[in-house]
């Protein structure tokens, strides 16, 4: 493919996405990922793209939200590395929540084999990879349906999470910074965000690298709310994504990276998830240990149960945590 042909097919799938990675583009494109970084400079010189960390978004400085089938079809790998890793965090009969993305459906399908979970969601897309769980409770908000990505939003949704008490929730994002947080592209998804994390004791971010550094228009999470990340392994060229990564941990953000399949291990194999399941010999993982005491959400206490599925008793402690991993 000449040089105007890998350029323009980049730029059409830039404006059909809003936000691409570089991994994607190379594997579209069937080149390197130092190739595509060459070609994306000069569409950025052009001023038809904007570079962000490990990826390319439309010009302008905050991404759009893309829809389900475009977001299905991107950084499927890396989505499906962070789920594994990011499913040894639940335990057997916790109550959860799951917000609305592509990545949270990937854990969903995971969470299938927890028994005893409750999981309350706004997702369709979550809801139905748990359908036919049967050791697995699911609770539904209420709200009005998003059809771009099968998510309840709106005021009913907000009220009906009025008084939950979960022990963890579990979001993903449009972007994240060190600055800002989780942030999303559009305004009823986040309203709804929110009301899933004042629910939850600890908030879960899932993110994979491209979308490290990336601010968009509506905070969701900010920094000082997030207790865990859980992300992929970034290329070894992209120091911007290490050092947004070292920011947020510096900020007291546990940082859990997994491998996409065949990654080299940035620490021991075969560590031990908590809840007893052993993380896939596939994945990496790197913990980053807080540094001093987090801040509790309002309202909300570790270890509780859903008060609408477990009448409010408040759940034993936890299992012990992952052993600290050593900085790369």
């Amino acid at each position: 493919m000449f040089a105007a042909e890998r350029r323009q097919l980049i730029l059409e799938m830039v404006r059909a996405n809003g936000a691409v990675s570089l991994r994607e583009l190379a594997r579209v494109v069937q080149t390197s990922e130092v190739t595509v970084r060459r070609d994306v400079r000069a569409l950025e010189a052009e001023g038809l793209l904007d570079r962000r960390h490990g990826g390319a978004v439309l010009p302008g400085g905050f991404t759009r939200e893309s829809g389900f089938p475009q977001k299905s079809h991107l950084a499927t790998a890396e989505k499906t590395a962070i789920a594994d890793l990011a499913a040894g965090f639940v335990e057997e009969g916790e109550a959860i929540v799951v917000g609305a993305g592509t990545t949270t459906q990937e854990l969903a399908r995971r969470l299938a084999r927890v028994p005893g979970l409750t999981v309350v969601t706004n997702s369709l897309l979550v809801a139905q990879a748990l359908a036919h769980a049967n050791r697995v409770e699911v609770v539904m908000t209420g709200g009005t349906l998003r059809g771009s990505n099968y998510a309840l939003v709106g005021s009913g949704a907000e009220q009906s999470l009025q008084g939950l008490r979960v022990s963890k929730a579990f979001l993903s994002g449009s972007g994240l910074t060190a600055e800002r947080g989780l942030s999303t592209s559009n305004m009823l998804s986040a309203s709804v965000d929110r009301a899933l994390v004042q629910a939850a004791a600890e908030v879960v971010v899932l993110a994979d690298h491209s979308k490290l550094g990336t601010d968009t228009m509506f905070q969701t999470v900010p920094t000082d709310l997030i207790t865990r990340l859980v992300t992929d392994e970034a290329p070894p060229h992209d120091d911007r994504a290490a050092t947004e990564l070292q920011a947020l941990a510096d900020q007291g953000v546990q940082i859990a990276v997994a491998g996409a399949s065949g990654g080299a291990a940035s620490g021991p194999g075969g560590t031990g998830a908590p809840g007893g399941d052993a993380v896939p010999a596939r994945q990496q993982r790197r913990d980053v240990p807080l540094p001093g005491p987090r801040r509790q959400v309002p309202g909300a206490a570790a270890g509780l149960r859903s008060a609408t599925a477990l009448g409010e008793q408040p759940a034993g402690p936890e299992r012990a945590r992952v052993a600290d991993m050593r900085r790369r």
